[in-house]
């Protein structure tokens, strides 16, 4: 199967390095980035498992877990997260879902056969709190994930569905956002009192109605 926006991400029981992740229960409530890579011991997705290791205080404070995906074994994740720890000055600090079976693979879309018939894709899914997709990205192998652009990403989504606003291009936590054209001038003075500047009739913007910060 694939997963479009909006589709229900299906539970699933694997093995991972902390043991038998059961995806629902361990999610919870909690939004939740799962990204998946081709095999361990590869030198981007290192690079990538260490940033995003440093990066966990960020994903914490918005209410977000992590966890990664490889067509390899626990064995070899552990033995990874040695040489991820070395080399990229930081512990592995979420789990890794160890899919050798391709179990996992198949049930989310990550074997692409113009790409690789044994090995999963680079792919991205922002997951929120009711087990729906918010966010799908897929890199192709030599390009860098940016974990920045995923946290900015979030931090849209997450206002957004509390507030009935768009955010614009390159839009970062604290920049105006734009007011839904469904929300009319009417509701639109209920909801932003402080007033917006009208570009056109279908582009409004506002100040951003508060800052997404769990904490």
């Amino acid at each position: 199967m694939s997963l479009n926006l909006f589709d229900i991400v299906p539970d699933f029981t694997q093995d991972s390095t902390i043991g038998p992740l059961s995806f629902y229960a361990w999610a919870g409530s909690d939004w939740v980035v799962l990204f998946s890579h081709p095999r361990d011991f590869t030198p981007v997705c290192t690079t990538e498992l260490g940033t995003v290791a440093r990066l966990k205080p960020e994903f914490d404070r918005r209410g977000v877990k992590v966890v990664g995906l490889s067509v390899d074994p626990v064995d070899r994740h552990h033995e990874w997260a040695i040489d991820i720890a070395a080399t990229q000055g930081t512990e592995v600090n979420f789990p890794l879902i160890a899919d050798s079976d391709h179990r996992i693979s198949t049930l989310l879309g990550l074997i692409h056969p113009n790409a690789s018939d044994t090995a999963t894709v680079r792919s991205v899914f922002v997951i929120d709190g009711a087990k729906r997709v918010r966010l799908t990205l897929t890199y192709p192998a030599s390009t860098g994930r940016n974990f920045h652009e995923i946290l900015r990403t979030i931090d849209s989504l997450q206002l957004t569905d509390r507030h009935k606003v768009a955010t614009p291009a390159d839009w970062q936590q604290g920049d105006d956002v734009i007011i839904l054209p469904s929300v009319s001038d009417g509701e639109a003075s209920t909801l932003f009192p402080g007033g917006w500047t009208t570009h056109r009739s279908y582009l409004r913007t506002v100040a951003q109605p508060a800052k997404v910060d769990p904490s």
